[in-house]
């Protein structure tokens, strides 16, 4: 009877996320207690409980009590800053839980923390698992997609309660076990690199659009709505056509994009994604080419004081050139490349987790990954479904550019592609991403690159030696000696 009063698992930590994780986990069925340091939190946690449904949710106000609500084995999620939060949350949880108890960290946490912190726990019974949780605010209370890493004994004890509150797609629930140590956390890191370089095309096509199109909001928001009930559906495209809709009612004219500050904000795991893919010799240049965005947006300041200087040297900002454009054939050129660009993202993000994988001895699931990515996170997308099955066509799959459907998709898209970029660039519009992406592919698809030129360079300069196209082995070259002999 004792037994049956108890919660099936808590969560600490009820900043929004974590308030609509817990009332999403109430609402499927399975009682909770949640805590957190401050005391209005657990109120206002249990006042929406009471509003939303009367769910079985209860707080508590000081870990003693929170802990020792739970049924064993006691599972408990997590949902505080990364860092040293989670530490001293930890410390303060795991002083009253028990052998054989799990601790669930849902933040973006650095994945080597949270192998640091498995090996804490195991040394007191206690079982860990990182999991990356995607889809915002809306995701966390109605279904988002989870990327559980660790204890794969802590997983089985949970995964119940995971399967119900993941989103729902079409092929089950938005969840399953990564693998071991901190590969969810690092997963759920890929994603948001991607989610970046996501962000940065739509806003490069909509640069396009607006300033070498001369396209207004309202057509924006009619053009985004159209995508995405096209090859581009996407979360992410979906809501950057409402956003063109919003006026601003502050001020009572015009629209609230236009009011907003060019600065974008971040927290690190973008950042933290183009290094691993540096340490890992991966390139990943249109993940790169986002983050290099985003610094380059806070530079708003000396952005302005430059204009004014290359202004007076006669270049102007005015890009706004919309003679001479076929706006519907622009429109479609954008829809393309913006697709090849966005394949380019989420290939170099799977090349990266592929790599990872094969160091750590993850055994990770690129297609499986790709599923759970199809619902309830950030990077939503309909052709996620065709990544999945072209990994499910060949698990070795290189790269996912030249799976056969993707290939002749590129190809068919390459010219508008060439296009956009070019047009860009003669009128002053900045489209790194989608020249990045463009790039990359180039790259890729060519049997012979200008390596050989720097191969040289490198031997004539420091006998870093080099292999031969027509004979086995490493060479070296006395080029200063050979080169004045020639010349004579």
């Amino acid at each position: 009877m004792e037994s049956a009063a108890l919660s099936q698992i808590g969560l600490a930590g009820l900043a929004v996320m974590g308030q609509n994780l817990a009332l999403n986990i109430a609402e499927k069925g399975f009682p909770i207690s949640v805590y957190n340091r401050t005391t209005s939190k657990v109120d206002k946690t249990l006042d929406r409980a009471h509003r939303e449904g009367q769910l079985p949710l209860t707080g508590h106000y000081n870990p003693k009590d929170f802990v020792l609500s739970l049924q064993k084995p006691r599972s408990v999620i997590i949902l505080v800053k990364a860092g040293a939060p989670v530490d001293q949350t930890i410390a303060a949880l795991s002083a009253y839980m028990e052998p054989g108890d799990t601790i669930i960290d849902g933040g973006n946490e650095w994945y080597e923390n949270t192998e640091r912190r498995m090996v804490d726990a195991s040394a007191n019974g206690l079982l860990y698992l990182g999991m990356g949780v995607s889809g915002g605010e809306e995701g966390a209370r109605y279904g988002p997609s989870l990327m559980p890493g660790g204890s794969h004994r802590a997983y089985l004890n949970i995964h119940n309660i995971l399967d119900k509150v993941a989103a729902q797609v079409d092929d089950g629930p938005c969840v399953t076990y990564i693998g071991e140590g901190g590969s969810g956390n690092f997963v759920k890191m890929v994603h948001n690199g991607i989610e970046y370089g996501d962000m940065q095309l739509i806003s490069e096509a909509y640069d396009v659009l607006k300033n070498v199109g001369g396209l207004g909001n309202d057509e924006l928001a009619e053009i985004f709505g159209e995508w995405n009930r096209g090859e581009l559906e996407s979360f992410l495209i979906e809501i950057t056509s409402d956003i063109f809709k919003v006026e601003d009612h502050e001020s009572g004219k015009g629209h609230l994009v236009d009011k907003i500050l060019d600065k974008t904000g971040m927290k690190g795991t973008g950042k933290w994604t183009v290094q691993q893919a540096a340490e890992l010799s991966i390139a990943a240049p249109t993940i790169a080419a986002s983050l290099d965005s985003r610094y380059m947006s806070g530079l708003k300041d000396e952005r302005e004081a430059a204009s004014e200087i290359f202004r007076k040297e006669g270049l102007t900002e005015e890009i706004n050139n919309v003679g001479g454009v076929d706006k519907k054939k622009l429109v479609d050129d954008v829809r393309q490349a913006l697709y090849a660009s966005k394949i380019c993202s989420y290939a170099q993000g799977m090349n990266l987790l592929r790599a990872k994988s094969l160091e750590k001895g993850w055994g990770l699931n690129l297609g499986e990954l790709a599923r759970i990515w199809k619902g309830g996170c950030i990077i939503r997308a309909v052709f996620l479904d065709r990544i999945k099955q072209a990994y499910q066509r060949n698990t070795g799959l290189a790269n996912l550019l030249v799976d056969p459907e993707f290939a002749r998709e590129m190809v068919q898209r390459q010219a508008a592609w060439r296009r956009v970029v070019g047009l860009a660039i003669q009128k002053g519009v900045s489209v790194p991403g989608m020249s990045a992406s463009l790039q990359y592919f180039d790259t890729y698809r060519r049997g012979r690159l200008p390596a050989n030129l720097v191969q040289a360079q490198r031997d004539y300069f420091g006998a870093h030696t080099y292999e031969r196209v027509d004979r086995p082995g490493a060479y070296h070259t006395e080029w200063s000696k050979l080169a004045r002999k020639a010349k004579v």
